[in-house]
């Protein structure tokens, strides 16, 4: 109701716009000057088709021969003035075209601190035992104790209590030793972890690095029950070879039991993720070929089952000076060799583009602040190759409690954001995926940044991802008459 304000006091008690009655005339269409994201990259296929993944957007685009030239003549360095619409439209707003005057080092460094400074995500790896059931000729561990104590697990389970209301993410990881090794300490904590993730309605998974040989069905049953269903099991390729470098602790083979409690997950119904990895050398690369044949057979092509190959290194271990390693250009060439094979077969490979495009899928755990390992004594560590046998890795203790009992001056060497004191670093085109953190301990002990492989062949993997139809790829086409953009998911 009016208060007559206006009258009494000469106070206006409406806005003088809110007369105007007249309609605000069409906005100008206004040209605004782009050019080309920092991280934008481009590669071309053999059939002359154009990808483009912009690696701060994690987004990638692929467009028709045709269309390749006039693309690319919008990416020119020099920049042009243009109203935001139509396939400049498409490339802003999937990053690979900014305005001009874009700080980008600015964006990356708020989303490098939103990811990275978290107290609302808790990962942890746990030892749940240091022992293991094999002597792997490359094998760097010393097997000093078995499995964790009842006292740090009750430490693990008061941890986890205290910060579940804060929480919105919590990941397991089983480690070791071999975890399977470890069993009264998975039975112990794998149900609690899930209850307490439902209970709190926190977004929970778990994984485990096994060695496969106690993989049974019905530890299978168990784990896929806790919801521990991603699983990284190594075979180095055929019986022969694989016999040799993963031998049981008594000698024995192990290469038949692994593969048969494997083809009895390839049987299971449920939802899982098996990485193969397969580490090789000069004495088992000549194999490899050969062994994608039965890893085609056994698995029939069950896309829950993942290819990963690592060259075998001097990882600490007391046979170091009798491995026979392979050079890098060894190692990349036979990288290439089998994963171009693989492909051909129709197998999955576990870090293709797919799996690393995003920001910081790159960055190793260690360098995460909310990512601990957990020893079965209870001493907190970074990295899974120098666990306690170099003391810059012991970050600390888990208490009793559930308290963190830190070493901060450690725990900063290795969580500290290296790129912002390495030029190097923040001229790269890959940086917003590894973030100068792909491997803390190369930094350590070679002084140099830790590129991550992606930064050698990821126009490789651009045009592999293009070919396999990878579901990060949107296929672009362009209405010759209108310059209308629409958009072709590529099948999955």
């Amino acid at each position: 109701m009016p208060l007559g304000l206006t009258q009494k006091l000469g106070i206006l008690h409406r806005s003088p716009h809110d007369a105007c009655s007249v309609l605000p005339a069409a906005p100008v269409e206004q040209k605004i000057r782009w050019v080309p994201s920092r991280y934008t990259v481009r590669a071309v296929t053999e059939d002359g088709r154009l990808v483009l993944w912009n690696t701060f957007r994690g987004t990638m685009s692929i467009f028709p021969p045709d269309k390749r030239q006039s693309v690319e003549m919008l990416l020119s360095r020099k920049g042009f003035e243009y109203p935001e619409k139509g396939v400049v439209r498409y490339l802003s707003r999937r990053g690979f075209l900014i305005k001009d005057g874009t700080d980008e080092m600015r964006q990356f460094q708020l989303r490098f601190g939103q990811q990275h400074y978290r107290n609302d995500v808790l990962q942890l790896i746990l030892l749940a035992s240091e022992d293991c059931n094999f002597r792997c000729t490359y094998c760097y561990e010393k097997f000093a104790r078995g499995t964790m104590t009842p006292e740090v697990r009750g430490g693990v389970r008061a941890l986890v209590e205290k910060r579940a209301r804060t929480l919105r993410s919590l990941t397991l990881s089983w480690f070791g030793g071999e975890p399977l090794y470890g069993w009264e300490a998975v039975e112990d904590l794998a149900p609690f972890f899930l209850e307490t993730a439902q209970k709190h309605d926190i977004h929970y998974s778990s994984n485990m690095t096994t060695n496969g040989y106690l993989l049974v069905p019905e530890v299978a049953d168990k784990l896929l029950e806790w919801k521990c269903n991603r699983f990284q099991i190594t075979i180095d390729g055929p019986a022969e070879t694989h016999n040799c470098s993963r031998p049981a602790r008594d000698g024995s083979e192990t290469y038949d039991t692994i593969l048969r409690n494997l083809v009895a997950m390839h049987r299971r119904p449920e939802p899982f993720v098996v990485d193969l990895r397969v580490n090789f050398d000069k004495t088992n690369a000549p194999m490899l070929h050969d062994f994608l044949e039965t890893v085609e057979r056994s698995f029939e092509h069950d896309r829950r089952f993942n290819l990963r190959l690592r060259a075998v290194g001097g990882w600490g271990g007391e046979n170091d000076d009798k491995l026979a390693l392979c050079t890098e250009d060894e190692s990349q060439r036979i990288t290439a060799e089998i994963t171009r094979e693989a492909r051909k077969r129709g197998l999955i490979l576990a870090d293709e583009l797919r799996e690393v495009n995003n920001l910081g899928s790159q960055v190793c755990y260690a360098a995460r602040p909310y990512n601990f390992i957990v020893g079965a004594n209870g001493n907190l560590m970074k990295c899974t190759i120098d666990l306690d046998q170099n003391d810059r890795n012991i970050v600390g203790r888990l208490l009793p409690d559930g308290e963190l009992e830190l070493d901060l001056e450690r725990f900063a060497l290795w969580t500290e954001p290296a790129f912002e004191k390495d030029s190097q670093c923040k001229k790269c085109v890959i940086l917003p995926t590894c973030q100068g953190m792909h491997c803390p301990q190369i930094r350590f002990d070679y002084n140099r940044p830790p590129c991550t492989p992606l930064r050698a062949n990821f126009k490789a993997q651009m045009r592999a991802a293009a070919d396999t139809g990878s579901e990060l790829n949107t296929h672009v086409r362009i209405d010759r008459e209108t310059g209308r953009v629409e958009l072709e998911k590529a099948a999955t």
